[in-house]
């Protein structure tokens, strides 16, 4: 990546993260022959990749979205979502939109119905589809091929830093008619998505957290206790930062609710923003709508208390309980 991100020095406040990548491949063409330490991580990055490549392409050939869709008998707005990685590829779409893009390179072409390929492996998140809704599960594919995760919560804990007893408690908020198993469906999720931060190589997690949702009993006072105290022992990892929003902060920059970006390690791929509702989600995908939330977050990493100072406040809401 051409941004970079310094993990925070103890005592210190993180740097803020410069804008958005997302400008040209790695090579000075807009072929699609990717060296290795290209290659992206996963389905989801993988359809990001493949779908970049296929604007490009297009993009260099003076091609329209409309005509790029006659070629596959589809709309314009198949090819947005194709070219956004947002919907699954067909090998025999892709081999069209080659024959329309001219690309007759053999490597070239192998390389991109290769990906094809790839993009089509379902992760292991559709073990889940009867508890995940259809605007979450780009999500998930997103969470598992990031390199950075920011996030800015409101009400809850986040849930990459949520016990199984706190997760418990907030799934039974939202779902309180389910039965027992399929709580416990939906916290098996949880905790599985939580392996991301114990990988040799895990993703740098940087999260600011309200202090309301610190001093909200979910669960009753010893769940909350517990979730307080792995919060406190959460602040240790070198890929963990969190900050705390205080109650005497007057106003910030994230009034309007919680938001979550995340970066990709394939360079060429711009960050992602999540923005949860009650039943749905936004994905802005305007490149200056994603640098708005960049700023917002970066703003409210200096507005916070600085990370060294967690551990301490965490305690300090502990003993309030």
């Amino acid at each position: 990546m051409t941004e970079h991100l310094a993990e925070p020095a103890p005592g210190h406040r993180p740097e803020t993260m410069d804008r958005a990548p997302g400008g040209p491949l790695p090579a000075e063409t807009t072929g699609a022959q990717l060296d290795e330490a290209d290659r992206p991580h996963g389905p989801t990055a993988t359809r990001m990749v493949l779908g970049s490549l296929l604007r490009r392409l297009r993009e260099s050939r003076g091609i329209s979205r409309e005509r790029a869709g006659e070629a596959i008998r589809a709309s314009q707005s198949k090819i947005s979502r194709l070219e956004l990685g947002r919907t699954g590829f067909k090998l025999r779409d892709v081999a069209d939109l080659c024959a329309l893009y001219e690309v007759t390179d053999e490597a070239e072409r192998a390389t991109l119905l290769d990906l094809t390929r790839q993009a089509n492996t379902p992760g292991w998140w559709h073990e889940y589809a009867d508890v995940t809704p259809p605007w979450f599960e780009p999500y998930l594919g997103l969470e598992q091929a990031a390199s950075v995760i920011r996030a800015y919560e409101v009400q809850f804990v986040p849930g990459l830093l949520q016990t199984p007893d706190y997760a418990r408690a907030v799934i039974r908020l939202g779902h309180e008619d389910a039965l027992r198993a399929e709580t416990e469906r939906r916290l098996a999720l949880r905790m599985r998505r939580q392996e991301i931060l114990r990988r040799p190589h895990p993703p740098y997690l940087w999260t600011v957290i309200d202090e309301a949702a610190l001093r909200r009993p979910i669960g009753g006072r010893e769940v909350m206790a517990a979730q307080l105290r792995h919060l406190i022992d959460m602040c240790e990892p070198a890929h963990v930062t969190i900050q705390l929003m205080p109650f005497r902060s007057a106003g910030h920059a994230a009034a309007g609710g919680p938001v979550t970006l995340l970066r990709m390690p394939e360079h060429q791929l711009p960050d992602v923003v999540y923005l949860e509702q009650l039943t749905s989600a936004l994905y802005p995908d305007r490149r200056e709508d994603v640098d708005r939330y960049l700023d917002v977050l970066n703003r409210l990493v200096t507005q916070a208390e600085p990370p060294d100072a967690t551990p301490r406040l965490l305690r300090e809401i502990l003993r309030d309980l």
